[in-house]
């Protein structure tokens, strides 16, 4: 949506974006899967096997940003089946604002959750730009998988069901508790803004076990991690990629207590709060309870929270036995807080 004729903060509205994508891409006959509303992940064929490839930024948080940066990009890599393996950067700092201790400590995050990915970071570009208030980091993370096992979010079938793991809005929680925590602690106790700035780690914003867990205990169709525009807009994304239609139930959809509170407290619609550190995965019947098992058995909460449909059902979700359409974000809910 615009306001005055400039679009909102967030994502770039999906029809607008699927209009460039066909209009100004050009595609090797290599590149197996490109660049498509709902898939984040480009796959080329490298013979024996895919190589693949993602790009995505940090934006929203300067503390810890190393480390989100690896994750996130990690994550798009383990929704395709594959293994995260190397990783560029490309880091803007503040004009004024950065010094020798800042560039350390953003290089260390990014060194020490390589190190626990097994990811090497092969280089990238670091400058200071000027008009920033805060640190960006847009990273590129390459890995690869064997033919046999690529995944996609265009693979999800009528009939599958969805699975989702951790609970919604992880990310949100855990920015919230670090933009805002002298505030919620005048509200809530210290020992719950502390467990909610944890959520970055606890239950925290990585997928990648979620990802191999699932597809080492049965068949999988289909995974998407909603991350901007959260869960809401990784269901429409999914929907638009696979061209089917999705029913979800809202009382199935888990959520964590710190998420609802802190949700709460600023008026955010937890549906569409960027949500890393939850995936979804597309599975058919006949899967799906082995791959929940699996997941609970790892200590990885999974709830199957509805099923996917024709797409001439369109993107529904049930509240309380009423079936309505899946709201849409034009922005991310936490934009709200800045």
């Amino acid at each position: 949506m615009q306001e005055g004729g400039y679009f909102q903060l967030g994502k770039l509205p999906a029809p607008l974006l699927a209009e460039l994508l066909a209009k100004y891409t050009i595609l090797d006959p290599r590149v197996a899967i490109g660049p498509r509303v709902g898939e984040d992940v480009a796959a080329i064929d490298f013979g024996d096997r895919y190589l693949l490839a993602k790009t995505d930024p940090i934006t929203f948080v300067a503390e810890d940003i190393g480390y989100y940066a690896i994750n996130i990009n990690a994550n798009d890599i383990a929704c395709s089946g594959g293994q995260p393996k190397w990783f560029l950067a490309t880091i803007l700092l503040p004009e004024k604002k950065t010094d020798e201790r800042l560039v350390h400590s953003i290089f260390s995050q990014l060194n020490r959750a390589c190190r626990k990915l097994r990811i090497s970071f092969c280089g990238g570009h670091t400058e200071i730009t000027h008009g920033l208030d805060r640190p960006i980091v847009v990273g590129m993370m390459l890995g690869e998988v064997a033919k046999d096992k690529l995944v996609s979010s265009s693979g999800a079938r009528v009939g599958d069901q969805l699975i989702l793991t951790k609970g919604i809005a992880i990310e949100a929680v855990s920015i919230i508790a670090r933009e805002k925590e002298e505030h919620l602690k005048k509200v809530f106790s210290a020992e719950l803004v502390q467990r909610a700035q944890r959520f970055l780690h606890d239950p925290g914003i990585s997928v990648l076990k979620d990802a191999q867990v699932a597809v080492a205990s049965g068949e999988v169709h289909a995974m998407h991690d909603p991350t901007e525009g959260g869960l809401a807009t990784g269901l429409h994304e999914l929907a638009e990629a696979a061209g089917v239609g999705i029913r979800v139930d809202f009382e199935r959809i888990p959520m964590l207590p710190e998420a609802k509170l802190l949700c709460e407290e600023f008026g955010i619609d937890p549906m569409g709060a960027i949500a890393s550190g939850a995936l979804l995965i597309a599975a058919p019947p006949q899967s799906a309870p082995a791959i929940v098992k699996a997941l609970n058995q790892e200590g990885i909460r999974a709830a199957v929270i509805g099923e996917v449909v024709p797409p001439e059902q369109g993107v529904q979700m049930v509240y309380r036995g009423t079936s309505m359409p899946l709201p849409r974000f034009d922005q991310d809910e936490i934009t709200k807080i800045f």
